[in-house]
């Protein structure tokens, strides 16, 4: 399973420019507003969806709150015939100015995004597909929500296509209501794509600085990837760049834990006017690093010099083919990219976390995949790639960015012992998993509570059937469900 990441239209930029306000989410999370936290908020947590909450709280974290927002077999107040898709996975939530909240998420195997619209106290009350198969042509991973606030430009969702060579970032006006067209740009480049982060605002001022990570388990591996411009905003006259170590060594797995590494990005000329494949073709002339499919990526937050410390996770790919020789990561790894203050294209990079050290903290991974970063912890969530011996379902890990530990947060349930389930669970482990964890305390003015996607696999009907409109996912049948989580330390 392949899950955690963007375009736009500058019609579309000048539309929205004028929304100054709204609040700020990233797609693996949102970021830490500055500002306190509200106390005065409508806000009501509670079950507003008939699905239970698929998950189970463990050890250490049973204070945490529950909640279900809503599911694929939940239906909307003010439009009774939308159907939720499945697969959930990237997400985003502002307020609306026009009162009440929008969740935008990515449909990743309906090849769709829909729109959430909430009302003050966050209750789900309609949904509609603003982005259907035909529009979204690719498996839709991560996403990231840029705010003027947060990023300096925006609202703006930024959508990644993935599982295709010549798949394109979306950008996607979330005020918009109905069909959005054509949002696919070429200025973020031709990837299999998993997440693309604008960074903070602060970062470096005057520019829009774009992380994306590259989901591929080809001969030329995962990248992960710059994108620069020297105006705020602008997602199409950039230059866009690859990361390599600066000696040259393209080995992931010759980079062990402990251990910190010189890097640079090394421009793509032309990133534009070339096809996703002469992309590829580049990466052994650049001497840009192999990773083992690159998955979601996030910043950390709460300063300027914060959002220049990025963390990202590398699912890892099976020791056969083009990973025989074990010179990428098998059960996954996470890494922390601390970028120049000054110059973007440099930096150092370290391998925090390794799953195929047995005897490290990180010996349980199975395959980590989306990922979230506050200002004080990076939360890890497990998407196992089903290799065969799973021994757990997918967990969301908490690191302690100060003292290192590890610890196992909460586990996907797959309410198996129930009897004649819709969810049709079967014994294997690992095979249901995480979408986006998003920090959303900012937005409703509730402290330490997050948005959570869960991707059930197993739940099938029907009734799901071809409802984003599309048609070339109309037989796309999975369910999904959004849970928001309260407690979470940041």
């Amino acid at each position: 399973m392949i899950t955690n990441i963007s375009c736009l239209r500058k019609t579309t930029a000048v539309a929205i420019a004028g929304f100054v306000a709204v609040s700020t989410l990233i797609a693996a999370c949102s970021k830490d507003n500055k500002n306190p936290v509200s106390q005065e908020t409508e806000v009501k947590l509670q079950n507003y969806s008939q699905t239970p909450v698929l998950l189970k709280k463990l050890a250490g974290f049973e204070n945490l709150e529950l909640f279900s927002l809503f599911s694929s077999e939940d239906k909307f107040p003010e439009s009774p015939n939308f159907v939720f898709g499945g697969s959930a996975d990237g997400s985003g939530t502002i307020k609306n100015p026009q009162g009440g909240f929008i969740m935008m998420v990515n449909n990743e195997d309906n090849y769709s995004v829909s729109r959430i619209s909430l009302d003050k106290n966050f209750k789900p009350v309609k949904g509609e597909y603003t982005l259907d198969s035909d529009g979204g042509q690719w498996r839709l991973c991560s996403g990231t929500m840029a705010t003027q606030e947060e990023n300096g430009f925006g609202p703006l969702y930024l959508s990644v296509g993935e599982s295709a060579v010549e798949a394109q970032t979306h950008r996607i006006n979330p005020l918009a209501t109905g069909k959005q067209t054509n949002t696919a740009t070429g200025g973020l480049g031709h990837w299999s794509g998993e997440n693309a982060v604008p960074l903070n605002k602060n970062a470096y001022q005057g520019k829009t600085v774009i992380i994306l990570g590259e989901d591929a388990d080809d001969v030329s591996g995962g990248q992960v990837v710059l994108y620069v411009a020297n105006t705020v905003g602008d997602l199409d006259n950039g230059t866009q760049y690859m990361l390599k170590r600066t000696d040259g060594n393209q080995k992931e797995t010759d980079m062990k834990v402990g251990s910190s590494y010189d890097v640079e990005f090394v421009k793509i000329e032309n990133h534009k006017t070339i096809t996703g494949a002469q992309i590829q073709a580049l990466v052994d002339p650049l001497k840009a690093i192999k990773f083992g499919r690159v998955e979601d990526l996030d910043y950390r937050k709460g300063s300027a010099e914060n959002s220049r410390e990025l963390y990202f996770n590398v699912t890892g790919q099976a020791a056969t083919g083009v990973n025989a020789d074990k010179s990428r990561t098998t059960y996954g790894r996470t890494y922390k990219l601390s970028l120049n203050a000054t110059d973007p294209t440099k930096g150092k990079l370290e391998c925090i976390l390794d799953g195929d050290d047995d005897n490290g903290p990180a010996k349980d991974f199975q395959n980590p995949d989306n990922i979230c970063v506050t200002t004080n912890y990076v939360y890890i969530q497990e998407d196992s790639n089903t290799y065969g011996g799973e021994t757990h379902d997918a967990y969301i890990y908490q690191y302690n960015i100060a003292t290192k530990e590890l610890k196992k947060v909460v586990e996907i349930d797959h309410r198996r012992d129930e009897p004649n389930s819709r969810f049709k669970a079967n014994s294997d482990k690992g095979n249901w998993e995480y979408g986006s964890l998003v920090d959303i305390s900012d937005v409703i003015g509730i402290p330490n509570t997050f948005s959570l996607a869960i991707q059930p696999h197993s739940w099938r009907d029907a009734a799901f059937k071809g409802k984003d409109g599309g048609a070339k996912r109309a037989q796309e049948d999975q369910g999904s469900q959004i849970v928001l989580i309260k407690g979470l330390p940041k």
